[in-house]
């Protein structure tokens, strides 16, 4: 089958951490900064960063609109702490641009500003029985989620993980641990959609 193809948005964030962690899986990682980028990709990650500054940037070089469409496809979509509130339908604060592709409403800065960033053990559904180490920095939460939207891991009762068909997010960073399992469940997610469409 042909290699699997994941594009990375490089406006801001752990670009190249997630592009590491993309190889591990086994899969090409590659760097999205202009529209010409996104063709071809089979899957596509938006990384941690500012997410107000990151949703402008966006509009800057005309990405909100193709990678709506491409959500709205099927493509995979995993958004990870500030991608996670760009691919909110809204934020409770409001006021910056989102791409509005998944059904729930995230709260920026959640849990704090930088100086309480933590980090903690988590069940993650659908990756295995093992914990999951995670790193949250500045993260949100899942304020509310429609029925569609399937949640994945919570901490303090608050839902930091979820998934709605082919859009994924975390409100922390899995691409600054040594554990490769979540990246893996987005691959895999990519697969199955890149095999599906050759049908």
């Amino acid at each position: 089958m042909d290699r699997i193809k994941v594009g990375v948005l490089g406006l801001q964030g752990d670009v190249r951490e997630h592009l590491l962690m993309v190889a591990d899986c086994g899969a090409e990682g590659v760097v999205v900064k202009r529209q010409e980028d996104l063709k071809g990709i089979d899957g596509l990650i938006i990384p941690g960063g500012e997410s107000t500054t990151m949703g402008r940037l966006m509009q800057k070089y005309d990405l909100i609109e193709p990678i709506q469409e491409m959500g709205r496809e099927g493509v995979p979509i995993y958004g990870t702490c500030a991608g996670l509130i760009l691919l909110a339908v809204k934020t409770v604060e409001g006021g910056q641009p989102l791409l509005e592709l998944m059904d729930m409403v995230a709260r920026r800065n959640a849990f704090g500003r930088q100086v309480d960033s933590f980090e903690a053990d988590l069940q993650v559904k659908g990756i295995g029985d093992e914990v999951f180490h995670a790193i949250f920095i500045r993260a949100p939460w899942i304020e509310e989620i429609r029925d569609q939207v399937d949640p994945m891991a919570e901490v303090e009762g608050k839902i930091v993980m979820a998934r709605e068909g082919n859009l994924l997010v975390s409100a922390f960073h899995p691409e600054l641990s040594q554990d490769i399992r979540i990246h893996q469940f987005f691959i895999d997610m990519v697969r199955d959609h890149k095999k599906g469409s050759k049908k």
